[in-house]
């Protein structure tokens, strides 16, 4: 699955293609899927007692077969574009754990956070140390950048974001950084719904944000300076609309972020299910064709 899309289109990267839940799967929480429903755990954590019984996973055991994966499209690759790797936020991870899989309100996590927030911190630490190992070790077999996924981050209240979201991906970060092999190996962190927090993401140490497509890139852009770069950020709903629409807001985005390097330009969330692949094709086309004038003249 990570090298269809390359066959199909002429895509700049390749992204591991993975479950966000490996990590939580491999703690031996029971996960499974329910057709229409999505990811479910058969034992979800609720007390201190579950995080007690909770372990950080062996990443040469329970989680070799991804990073045998990476290994094995780096080889299928042949250097033609960079391998992305990625895993979740702790928060994010946390969210699935707590509630038993996909939620709206995320009341249960919320109630631990709010009621027991030491519990909740305690959660987060082991997430934070295991996405640590994970992603270093994803790096170690051969992925030429990383991504964390704060899927759900934005779903805090604005004094809670830092202290158990943020600042868990700081140390993350800081983790990876600390690696020899990292210094030629960029970390992009995304958080969906941050647009307020992108002065202190950009702090972190990452290499680049990824924004969703609330946030004006332009803006987006004055706001961190030179700090990072950024990913983004068109509307994946775009692509249910006409290739002229198409077009016109790929030249949007562009626009909006002007003229020079440090911008990776992508969708502002995963692809939608039911995306006529012909209108990927369209996005393609007209990021290669419009982006070339602001680029003119850089290294």
């Amino acid at each position: 699955m990570t090298l269809q899309p390359l066959r199909r289109f002429p895509l700049d990267a390749a992204i591991l293609f993975s479950d966000i839940l490996t990590i939580p799967d491999a703690m031996g929480l029971g996960l499974h899927f329910i057709e229409g429903e999505g990811p479910k755990f058969d034992s979800p954590v609720r007390s201190a007692r579950d995080i007690s019984k909770l372990g950080k996973p062996d990443i040469g055991d329970e989680l070799a077969y991804v990073t045998d994966a990476v290994r094995l499209i780096r080889q299928e690759l042949e250097g033609k574009v960079p391998l992305i790797g990625f895993a979740g936020s702790p928060w994010t991870l946390a969210t699935y754990m707590i509630e038993g899989g996909s939620s709206r309100e995320f009341s249960l996590a919320k109630k631990m956070l709010f009621d027991q927030p030491d519990q909740m911190h305690q959660l987060l630490t082991l997430l934070t140390d295991s996405i640590s190992d994970y992603l270093i070790a994803q790096m170690q077999a051969g992925a030429q950048a990383l991504m964390i996924f704060d899927s759900w981050g934005g779903a805090l209240a604005h004094d809670c974001y830092v202290p158990f979201s943020l600042n868990y991906m700081q140390q993350i970060v800081s983790s990876i950084k600390s690696q020899p092999e990292a210094a030629h190996v960029p970390v992009i962190l995304f958080t969906k719904g941050g647009g307020l927090w992108l002065e202190q993401m950009a702090q972190t140490g990452a290499d680049a944000l990824g924004l969703d497509w609330c946030v004006d890139i332009g803006q987006a852009r004055t706001r961190v300076g030179k700090h990072v770069a950024l990913q983004g950020n068109i509307d994946p709903a775009v692509l249910y609309a006409s290739d002229h629409v198409i077009q016109q807001q790929v030249g949007s985005v562009l626009t909006s972020y002007g003229e020079g390097t440090g911008h990776v330009f992508n969708l502002g969330h995963g692809i939608h299910p039911g995306i006529d692949p012909e209108k990927v094709s369209v996005l393609v086309q007209a990021v290669h064709t419009l982006s070339k004038p602001f680029h003119q003249g850089c290294a």
